[in-house]
């Protein structure tokens, strides 16, 4: 990831590096000095190399140039100081709030895969900026859960959706990133689309668990109505959107649970991280098995599995990971969110309308 971008004699001066330990210098985007992975990233190091400029009369010459960083990633602090000749030039200190705001030069490469997934991605990119696609999109999802429920259930169920994806939105802006707005999918949910890439795991987890959150909102918000009026409708709208919010947090990629729990797990650069980050995951799929939640608890396995393989190749993301407040705030937010949204689905399942017990029979199936 690219950690500094300064001006050196009128030239970018580029350092990249990871956890890992390894960084690479680059003068005007050629290489000029690199360090090897040693595992251990904290702390100083040096490079120093030779550049070639010209003296008061017009000769070339060589010109030594020291970088000197202090580096530590939890919380992320980056100290530098730059040297021509022995004299210091510049120097500074570059913190996460610096890496959020930044636009890295290099972007970073995305292998490419030959997938259906992939394919479909690629379509819609082609397709998104044609407004009608939005709304063509809002029609289908509207036909498609009036064909399940009702027209006006399927209004509501449109709104839940669209608040949802609207948090995904305000945690975009919130970052200052520009938007492409929100498109419906059928039987699918939403999806709030950015053109601007994140720098930073807190990115992702606060622009992915924003979505689940405001639906959160939105779910209370019907119970209270609900408590209000006595109107089943609003207790379905509830159920339904508590599932759908609850579906979206599953520790699966690219659901915005994947994301999250994804940043939380490749932030720890320990062996002792992983593991406690194996352990929670197998105590929410003993309690989903213990209280009959099979499909929820099959879900979380597959996704731990899926961190867990991926977990070597951590050091090669470009994003900053969250240091250990960022790491714990982070988990709680999420199982906070996800023991308030099995709760409003257990709340109404326990009112004995088959409407009402239908998202517990899912999550049970």
């Amino acid at each position: 990831m690219e950690l500094l971008n300064i001006d050196c004699l009128g030239r970018p001066l580029r350092l990249e590096g990871s956890m890992a330990g390894w960084q690479q210098v680059f003068w005007n985007n050629t290489l000029v000095s690199q360090q090897n992975a040693t595992g251990n990233s904290d702390g100083h190091s040096q490079h120093s190399f030779t550049l070639t400029g010209q003296n008061a009369n017009g000769e070339a010459q060589e010109i030594l140039i020291t970088l000197d960083i202090h580096l530590q990633w939890q919380p992320f602090v980056l100290d530098y100081r730059i040297s021509v000749d022995g004299a210091p030039q510049s120097s500074g200190q570059r913190t996460t709030k610096d890496i959020e705001r930044q636009t890295p030069q290099v972007a970073p490469a995305v292998p490419q895969k030959f997938s259906l997934v992939g394919l479909a991605s690629l379509g819609f990119k082609l397709l998104k900026s044609a407004k009608v696609i939005k709304v063509v999109l809002a029609g289908a999802s509207i036909a498609a859960y009036s064909w399940l429920f009702s027209f006006q259930f399927a209004l509501a169920l449109i709104a839940c959706l669209m608040f949802h994806e609207y948090g995904h939105i305000r945690a975009m802006k919130y970052f200052g990133m520009k938007t492409k707005g929100i498109y419906l999918i059928p039987f699918m949910g939403g999806l709030a689309l950015s053109d601007e890439k994140i720098n930073t795991r807190w990115q992702d987890v606060v622009i992915s668990i924003m979505g689940p959150t405001f639906g959160l909102l939105m779910s209370l918000f019907c119970v209270l109505l609900y408590w209000l009026t006595g109107e089943i409708f609003f207790a379905g709208l509830a159920t339904f959107n508590a599932l759908l919010n609850l579906f979206n947090l599953l520790p699966i990629l690219p659901l915005d649970g994947g994301h999250i729990l994804k940043s939380i797990s490749f932030s720890m650069n320990s062996l002792t991280g992983l593991l406690t980050c194996v352990g929670g995951a197998a105590i929410g799929v003993y309690v989903s098995y213990t209280f009959g939640l099979a499909l929820l608890g099959f879900l979380l396995l597959i996704g731990s599995l899926e961190i867990i393989f991926e977990w070597r190749s951590r050091h090669q993301s470009h994003l900053l990971p969250l240091d250990r407040y960022g790491q714990i705030f982070s988990t709680v937010w999420y199982l906070l969110t996800v023991c308030a949204l099995v709760g409003v689905i257990w709340y109404f399942a326990g009112i004995g309308d088959d409407l009402l017990g239908l998202p517990l029979k899912i999550l049970q199936s």
